[in-house]
């Protein structure tokens, strides 16, 4: 943890000057090797050549590290997932005490595949053949829990109806699949990982979640709002032609913070929009940032940079408007909630813990 912070301290002690003078901006991403990071360096590369913004890619440990950083406006721009961000402006999990209520999207990935999957020849098809079959856990990783959580949700199942078996980390849970030690596992299918074990022996596909089961998706948005159903066409085993009818979320997102300056935030989203041919093709799935694959009612907020470009582009409309209204009316009850929280209830205890 110490280390973690002293990189972010030095991070933000770098030269980047004011962003609206000289355009040059910073963009947080997870460690060298991860889509996130070969993403943001391909996105980075292409607007610093073509445009006025100069970007340079910040690698972080986690989004632990440099969401919070990005919320407080010492980071301007930051690649993450809608569930990381969801759950920073509730100020749950490994975000909890700390509520993310000034985190704002600028553009979204249009989703790819990402859920469970299972060995090639197992006789799991759908999810609710999970029951009583071995589903990993990772530990200290609660969003990834939690989608698996939500998926069980979605044919009424849930931890008790599955053997939990778990590990220390993502990369241990994906080749437990490999070496037999686990069922199925919660995964992008563009990652690395999911690449080497359907060229692996064992292969992998992904059970079916029936789009058409309306009661099945309630169950998994009370847990997890931001999945929605879609057909897998870009990742491991998956073509146009090869689809998985599976599920999905934003991934990744483009986010800043609330008060970034507004043209700053428009030119970068132009930036992004129309420099799309020059980065569609860096990595599996990078062609889901195109305009016409933009979704504009999530559970979080677009900024107002963002949206101005939106719709001069002639995307953004009333109704997405009213969404958006309602998503920051509500993160300003959180806020205030939150500084009541820190103002009253949390010295009182604090007494009280002293006194007992």
């Amino acid at each position: 943890m110490i280390r973690r912070s002293l990189a972010l301290l030095l991070f933000l002690a770098l030269p980047f000057g004011t962003t609206a003078a000289a355009q040059t901006v910073g963009i947080g991403t997870s460690t060298p090797g991860s889509f996130y990071h070969s993403l943001g360096s391909a996105v980075a590369k292409v607007i610093a050549t073509s445009t006025g913004i100069q970007a340079r890619v910040q690698p972080f440990s986690s989004a632990g590290v440099y969401f919070p950083a990005i919320n407080g406006g010492d980071l301007q721009f930051g690649f993450g997932n809608i569930y990381e961000m969801y759950l920073g402006m509730l100020g749950e999990q490994h975000f909890k005490g700390h509520k993310l209520t000034h985190l704002r999207l600028i553009s979204i990935m249009s989703p790819l595949r990402v859920g469970l999957f299972v060995k090639k020849a197992s006789a799991i098809k759908t999810i609710a053949d999970l029951k009583g079959k071995r589903v990993a856990w990772v530990i200290g990783a609660p969003s990834l829990n939690q989608n698996i959580t939500a998926m069980l949700a979605f044919a009424n199942l849930t931890w008790n109806d599955v053997k939990k078996v778990e590990f220390g980390g993502f990369a241990g849970a994906m080749q437990g699949i490999v070496n037999n030690q686990v069922d199925a596992a919660w995964s992008s299918s563009v990652s690395g990982r999911a690449y080497e074990i359907a060229k692996s022996p064992r292969g992998l596909v992904y059970p079916v979640a029936a789009h058409g089961d309306k009661e099945g998706w309630k169950r998994v948005h009370a847990i997890a709002p931001f999945i929605n159903p879609a057909m897998g066409t870009a990742g491991a085993n998956l073509s146009k032609d090869q689809r998985a009818e599976s599920s999905t979320y934003p991934y990744p997102i483009l986010m800043t913070y609330a008060s970034q300056d507004a043209t700053l935030v428009y030119n970068m989203t132009k930036a992004m929009v129309e420099t799309f041919d020059l980065y569609k093709d860096s990595a599996p799935g990078a062609n889901g940032w195109a305009a016409e694959r933009q979704n504009f009612e999530w559970v979080v907020p677009y900024h107002e940079g963002a949206i101005r470009y939106w719709k001069e582009a002639g995307k953004w409309t009333s109704a997405n408007q009213v969404h958006n209204d309602m998503l920051i009316k509500r993160q300003k009850v959180l806020a205030s909630a939150w500084a009541f929280a820190s103002a009253i209830l949390l010295p009182r205890k604090m007494v009280r813990i002293l006194v007992f």
